[in-house]
């Protein structure tokens, strides 16, 4: 998996996502993740990448000939890839968009816009869709670059230890994940539960799909809309609920 971020601010950038985890999966090559300062691709002394809008109004906008050469230089250098706008009018970023744009391209291509955006054209012509990271307005695509990047990125084999450290968190099949506990065993007179100190699998995990369901019912009922139960399952969340009557 590579993925390219175009950026006014590529040191911010770098130093998220070349440090933990992802920093060490770079480094044994199970991804690769640059960034791009736009500046670089200016045609002017001043290096300027924005002016005014025509037809008026505040702000600044993004030019359209710096984006575009950055672009290219990618494109020309590491092959096409699925370029992403991250902007407020993109669909919504989710776990499922996490896991289709892992499973579908081998190549990303992130444009972080900045002002009031950027001009028009190059969303028409180079731009394969936009991403949204929620309801609400950013001072610029950073951001939501990171997030998208690590969401995609920690999916990738070998970044991870294994696939349970993804598959079995919140949001991947649908549920919240369950809850966690470490040492000491009881802390300030709150015990860790009984089961996860047994040694009995099967029954850890019965109480953890339980706990996940109770969790999702409890935090985020909507989410059960969507999710189709097997008969055990409705049993446990059904039962669940009644203990916590």
């Amino acid at each position: 998996m590579r993925i390219d971020i175009m950026t006014l601010f590529p040191d911010s950038v770098d130093a998220m996502l070349n440090v933990s985890i992802l920093g060490r999966a770079q480094q044994r090559g199970y991804i690769s993740i640059q960034s791009h300062q736009i500046r670089q691709y200016t045609t002017n002394r001043q290096m300027q990448v924005d002016d005014y809008p025509y037809g008026g109004g505040r702000g600044a906008v993004m030019q359209a000939d710096p984006l575009y050469r950055c672009w290219s230089h990618i494109v020309e250098t590491y092959g096409p890839g699925r370029t992403i706008f991250l902007s407020p009018c993109g669909r919504t970023f989710t776990q499922e968009v996490a896991k289709e744009l892992k499973a579908r391209y081998d190549h990303l291509i992130l444009v972080c816009g900045h002002y009031e955006g950027v001009d028009e054209r190059v969303l028409e012509e180079y731009v394969d869709e936009e991403i949204s990271i929620g309801d609400y307005v950013l001072t610029g695509g950073e951001l939501p670059a990171l997030v998208l990047a690590d969401a995609v990125s920690r999916m990738v084999p070998g970044v991870l230890s294994s696939d349970e450290c993804f598959e079995e968190e919140s949001h991947f099949s649908g549920l919240l994940e369950y809850p966690h506990y470490t040492k000491p065993a009881v802390w300030r007179g709150k015990p860790v539960p009984e089961v996860l100190l047994s040694g009995h699998h099967g029954n850890i995990e019965k109480w953890r799909r339980q706990q996940a369901l109770l969790r999702t019912a409890k935090k985020r009922p909507e989410m059960l809309e969507e999710t189709v139960f097997t008969k055990e399952e409705q049993a446990l969340l059904e039962k669940a609920l009644r203990n916590q009557e």
